[in-house]
């Protein structure tokens, strides 16, 4: 079913303390207690952790799910391929090996597939960055280019938080927490470890984006400074 603008509710507060569950199961969100030893509904108790557990309390990042089946219980993850089946590279993990470049830099716009099938995963590809994941220190920039929604198919980022900046067309995202519709002129964050899959509009085919992903950290808002 394709989602359309105002079809969806959405918890307002980024970073903010939010908690929402199914309303046809009244009561599922435990009372008093994260991780009773019986959930409601048998559902199982996880804890998606975004920090280690020994940060302050004002920074430690963490969400507690409660779900039907463990989340142990998913099939074995496959690695993101780097590069085509041509050797082209579509995803750098460490830029150290690439000399910084001082000049000025513009491009046209990037082509949509020429074949149709290619999900938001399969047109992911690496534009700059810096830094590399494995010392948790860096940046990189994708774009991504689609026609097609990812059918039985769920990604997610180990390496760090997502940004992603549609450009042209619509795309309705399904993460553990709910669903987003982001639109260009939009921008929303998905943060590691979270698991989402992304449809695309039927009717604003095909689709073109960017993607900001920061390696080790997390986004936050911006202190307003003294003018506010």
């Amino acid at each position: 079913m394709e989602i359309k603008e105002g079809d969806l509710k959405y918890l307002s507060g980024f970073g903010s303390e939010l908690s929402s569950e199914d309303p046809r199961c009244p009561d599922a969100l435990p009372k008093g207690q994260n991780n009773p030893q019986r959930c409601p509904y048998g559902l199982y108790a996880e804890q998606l952790s975004g920090t280690a557990f020994t940060a302050p309390r004002e920074f430690n990042k963490r969400s507690w799910l409660y779900r039907i089946r463990p989340s142990v219980l998913h099939k074995p993850f496959e690695p993101f391929p780097y590069e085509e089946n041509n050797g082209e590279v579509k995803v750098v993990p460490s830029f150290s090996n690439f000399p910084p470049e001082p000049n000025q830099m513009r491009w046209l716009p990037f082509p949509f597939p020429q074949t149709p099938g290619v999900d938001f995963v399969d047109g992911l590809k690496t534009i700059c960055g810096a830094g590399e994941v494995h010392s948790r220190n860096g940046l990189a920039v994708y774009i991504y280019t689609c026609n097609y929604s990812m059918t039985n198919k769920a990604f997610y980022s180990a390496d760090g938080d997502f940004l992603i900046v549609p450009q042209q067309g619509s795309l309705n995202i399904r993460t553990e927490f709910g669903k987003m519709m982001v639109a260009p002129g939009e921008i929303c964050v998905i943060q590691q470890g979270m698991r989402f899959s992304v449809d695309v509009s039927e009717t604003e085919t095909p689709t073109r984006g960017y993607i900001l992903e920061v390696f080790g950290t997390h986004f936050i808002l911006p202190y307003l400074g003294p003018i506010g």
